[in-house]
């Protein structure tokens, strides 16, 4: 099994239904893809300060889990995937640091 975090980074604040709307297009696009056992999405919870940390701060956190790096691969290739992230990027650019890896429990 592998899973597949995702970092989601907007470069600009969304508002609350525009970012609760990515997540939600995300996580479907994922689900219809036939190929994830798993997935999660969540806002990042800031904490006060860390806007000063020169780092890559997360609006929100995708999880999926697949079978193995193959269904992966499938997974990220599926038309409406893509479809979904051209949408949003072309809104609300943003950008995104992984890593897959077994899961950590």
């Amino acid at each position: 099994m592998i899973t597949h975090t995702m970092i989601v980074a907007f470069d600009e604040t969304l508002p609350d239904a525009e970012l609760d709307q990515y997540l939600a297009d995300i996580e479907r696009a994922m689900r219809d893809t036939g190929l994830t056992q798993s997935i999660a999405v969540r806002r990042h919870l800031p904490i006060p300060g860390e806007e000063a940390i020169p780092a890559l701060v997360a609006t929100a956190i995708v999880q999926v889990t697949v079978a193995d790096t193959d269904t992966l691969a499938k997974a990220f290739a599926a038309p409406g995937l893509h479809a979904v992230i051209g949408h949003w990027q072309s809104r609300y650019p943003y950008k995104v640091a992984w890593a897959n890896h077994e899961p950590l429990s």
